[in-house]
């Protein structure tokens, strides 16, 4: 397939600089692959389209403030975004200013320096952060890594929206965008009706915003991140599926972490890379945001709900004036 098939026109306009609030306030396309029919609702109605016993999985992966600023023993002025984790002291990063070499180490504050352990390509390093508790330094020193389409720097909103209300896990440097629609109080409506949560780790990385460069779309790779699919998870997956009710992704991250080892516990990293023609063996229905044309999330969301089907999707999200990307509306495949 070519590059070119998932391409779509969005005007600037429609890319969503701020989130809704309250989150449930978000618009939400719901689109039947049966029927092929499309309707137009708001998040805070999603429990009318599902079942008693269905199943909602969440990525609880939490944003870490993964962007930093810091000064070289020389003065010199350094920044530094962590991209990838391998552990809480271990990342990928890229690494901005003059002369960065192994060894080096950069101050960031009085518990944080960070050190360049090894050079990968380009401005991409390992790094190591010393600190004694790099988590709570980085919340300290960072900023919220917000995507660079919003063309703003980080605002104090951030540091509440762009984060799931049950982020638990620390280690991603980009939110699971799909899950930011979900309040406490929609959280609690969908309990009210019997619809059960279960959760997985996807610790997202900046290579979620990799623009594909290869024009066969077969051609492409996602860069690996770390998954953790609990025993409870697959349990209650498996639960679902006798009862003969749906298991629900939230989020293209969640389909890739269940449908990496089909029901069963893992942990570890993950390279599935889902295009249209995947067979899937888990997910049943997904609920997603409006993605960037000519990216890996929009591939996997059609392989979900056909391409055909899901660009012209795209084409009345356009029509419709909904909110696209990160703090935008969403839809909801069955």
């Amino acid at each position: 397939m070519n590059l070119e098939e998932f391409d779509y026109y969005l005007p600037q306009e429609l890319i969503a600089k701020y989130p809704a609030i309250p989150r449930h306030s978000a618009r939400l396309m719901v689109l039947n692959r049966e029927d092929r029919s499309i309707r137009h609702d708001i998040f805070w109605n999603l429990p009318d389209y599902l079942e008693k016993g269905d199943l909602l999985v969440f990525n609880n992966s939490k944003v870490l403030p993964a962007r930093l600023y810091g000064k070289k023993p020389t003065g010199g002025k350094v920044e530094i975004l962590l991209t990838d984790y391998i552990d809480k002291h271990v990342w990928y990063a890229l690494v901005g200013g003059k002369n960065i070499k192994k060894g080096l180490k950069v101050f960031i504050g009085e518990d944080l320096q960070v050190e360049i352990i090894e050079h990968i390509e380009g401005g991409k390093f390992k790094v190591y952060l010393h600190s004694q508790d790099p988590i709570k330094a980085l919340d300290r020193w960072g900023k919220i890594p917000i995507p660079p389409y919003l063309e703003r720097e980080e605002q104090e909103l951030d540091r509440v929206y762009y984060q799931t209300v049950f982020a638990k896990e620390e280690g991603s440097v980009a939110a699971p965008t799909a899950s930011l629609h979900f309040s406490e109080e929609l959280l609690k409506k969908l309990e009210s009706k019997g619809i059960n949560t279960a959760f997985i780790t996807l610790h997202v990385s900046y290579g979620t915003f990799k623009p594909v460069k290869t024009q066969r779309i077969e051609e492409h790779r996602v860069d690996p991140e770390y998954v953790k699919v609990p025993r409870e998870t697959v349990e209650l997956i498996r639960k679902t599926k006798e009862r003969g009710n749906k298991v629900v992704a939230v989020g293209t991250t969640v389909v890739r972490a269940l449908e990496t080892k089909p029901f069963e516990p893992y942990e570890g990293w993950t390279e599935l890379y889902i295009y249209p023609g995947y067979e899937f063996k888990v997910v049943d229905a997904l609920i997603t945001n409006f993605h960037l044309p000519k990216s890996s999330l929009l591939f996997l969301v059609c392989a979900f709900g056909g391409k055909d089907f899901i660009m012209e999707a795209y084409q009345i999200a356009v029509r419709e004036r909904y909110r696209f990307y990160s703090y935008g509306d969403g839809m909801l495949i069955l």
